[in-house]
């Protein structure tokens, strides 16, 4: 096999790691791997050189994580309606004087694809806006330079396919899905009858686009993800990133990443592979991302406890409780403790059946069987897991009986910390119901949107003001203040009518941001901004409710409103 190969074949691990391989095991191990500018190195090894995935033989950080698309409910047929762009004072700044529509700027967009031929793409001439499609998932063509795997097609490609009678022939990226065509018409798509028909928060930016080709199989079952879910592996969207951040041209052209999807697995800290990817790139000039907080604020999918020292033995546990629907294949839970405190956890089955607490060393996995239901436990611990350098325990849980699960965390010796956090997955990634009886609608921002650089935006609906039950809220586990602000993601328009979901409000706030990096690189206002210093600009000019305090777990510091931002900017 060649590399392409290896990377596509179901028979080659990924892994993420932080280290480079050296020529020895290059040479010893079957396997390729490429580089993300030697921050990160990935590696497609043959799975027959390592043992059983389900074992968990490699790190947590070493494990790609599953993201999901963060779009909900919506309804076709529609007409336009802009007061999404009106509230938060994007189409005040498009108009004179500022004259702010995202001219210069780039917004990539990493997600399912775009319908590259809707009129909403393209300039009064008919040509296509976008730069360039990377389709992870077309592997006819050749990829882009620098990687391994996927088909690249230019916009003079793009332009030819939307002359021809037959344009898939020429350029064969199609969005199946839909949620990766929304965004980019949210965040940049172009006016259409004079705005009336359709507006875009940037109609003037230019497009960059990567199609993420779906995980491996061996990950979804692993994850116990259902097959008709759309899910994307880390380690794709990080190479997504890089391909993307070479569009920027520092000073001169500037380059907006928007990432609707997210994930409740990891620390929700800001240590995972992409986050910390994507702080690398944020921080760069004439860089900004923008990312999504997710909508599980409402999906009772995180747990907070709090171990108290009481001095007599075995007290010091408490006893968390998952309600799982019928006919559940099951799921991934992670616990994550605070140094320097040690857990267990022993597991009580609907049916009355037990696994006891057993304390797992640096890293130990046991897999239990139930005699009396078909259920498997398989209890992965970590002492410390070397990104958070926190105590993790994941349990696999496969085909759960239905009925009410019993997880009951117990301190091993002192406490001096306290506090434990469980994350069930999102909503998405169950084919059941499956939630906790006593949950913490807080700290259920969905990664990356605690990586501390990027701009995370949580969701609200701006025909009433009123905060979106099911968007997560901050903050971060570790404390730190996310999200930003709030932006709108309710009832937006999109081209087949309305949709609702966080991605959107990072859509409406990626175009902002591209209208912003227009008047600070383009117009030479500040050629030195990037991702930390737009935030706070953002966080200046929010709008604020007298009767809320900030920082808020909602809100952030506000609500997005780009008159605010230039207002702030000149002392007003």
């Amino acid at each position: 096999m060649d590399c392409r190969e290896k990377i596509l074949s179901e028979d080659y691990l990924d892994i993420i790691t932080d280290y480079p391989v050296r020529r020895e095991e290059a040479e010893r191990y079957d396997l390729c791997y490429t580089n993300l500018e030697n921050f990160y190195h990935i590696i497609y090894l043959n799975r027959n050189e390592v043992p059983d995935l389900n074992t968990y033989f490699f790190s947590h950080r070493n494990m790609p994580k599953l993201y999901g698309l963060m779009q909900g409910a919506g309804a076709s047929g529609a007409a336009f309606d802009p007061n999404a762009l009106i509230v938060s004072g994007i189409t005040q700044v498009q108009r004179a004087p500022l004259g702010l529509t995202g001219q210069g700027c780039v917004i990539v967009f990493i997600d399912t694809g775009i319908d590259y031929t809707a009129p909403v793409f393209r300039r009064q001439d008919g040509s296509s806006r976008i730069l360039a499609i990377w389709d992870q998932t077309v592997q006819t063509g050749t990829p882009p330079d620098g990687f391994l795997y996927g088909s690249e097609y230019t916009g003079a490609e793009i332009d030819r396919a939307l002359q021809s009678e037959e344009p898939y022939a020429i350029v064969p990226s199609r969005d199946t899905n839909g949620h990766g065509t929304n965004l980019a018409a949210v965040a940049a798509g172009s006016r259409l009858g004079g705005g009336l028909e359709y507006l875009g928060a940037a109609p003037d930016a230019d497009i960059v686009v990567v199609k993420l080709k779906e995980c491996k199989r061996y990950f979804r079952e692993f994850y116990l993800i259902p097959e008709e879910v759309p899910a994307y592996q880390e380690n794709d969207i990080m190479l997504a990133v890089k391909y993307g951040d070479s569009f920027a041209d520092t000073f001169r052209r500037p380059v907006v990443f928007c990432l609707g999807l997210g994930t409740s697995y990891g620390d929700h800290s800001g240590t995972s592979a992409l986050s910390r990817y994507l702080d690398v790139i944020s921080v760069r000039r004439s860089r900004a991302v923008v990312v999504c907080g997710g909508n599980e604020g409402n999906a009772a999918h995180h747990y907070q406890g709090n171990l108290n020292n009481t001095g007599s033995g075995g007290a010091n546990r408490e006893a968390v409780e998952v309600r799982v629907g019928e006919n559940a294949d099951g799921f991934v839970m992670e616990l994550w403790g605070n140094a320097p405190d040690v857990v267990t956890v022993s597991v009580r089955s609907p049916g009355g059946e037990t696994i006891p607490a057993i304390r797992l060393g640096i890293q130990d996995i046991i897999t239990y069987g139930f005699i009396y239901e078909r259920t498997r436990i398989t209890i992965a611990g970590t002492l410390v897991e070397p990104a958070s350098g926190e105590e993790l325990v994941t349990l696999r849980v496969q085909a759960p009986t239905p009925g009410i699960w019993t997880f009951t965390v117990e301190a091993a010796g002192e406490i001096h910390n306290g506090q434990f956090h469980l994350w069930l997955p999102i909503t998405q990634f169950l084919n059941a119901e499956s939630y906790f009886l006593e949950p913490s609608p807080y700290i259920t921002l969905t990664e990356p949107a605690m990586a501390s650089d990027v701009i995370s935006v949580s969701t609200y609906d701006a025909s009433n003001n009123s905060f979106y039950l099911e968007s997560g809220r901050g903050f971060a586990r570790t404390g730190e203040i996310t999200p930003d602000f709030a932006a709108p993601g309710v009832n937006i328009s999109v081209l087949s009518g309305r949709q609702t979901g966080s991605s959107l409000a990072a859509a409406i706030t990626a175009g902002a941001v591209a209208q912003f990096m227009q008047w600070a690189v383009v117009e030479g206002n500040d050629t030195f901004v990037e991702s930390r210093e737009i935030k706070n600009y953002f966080i200046r000019g929010a709008s604020r409710s007298y009767d809320i305090s900030y920082p808020n777990r909602e809100w952030g510091y506000g609500r997005l409103n780009m008159v605010g931002t230039f207002d702030a900017l000149i002392g007003v």
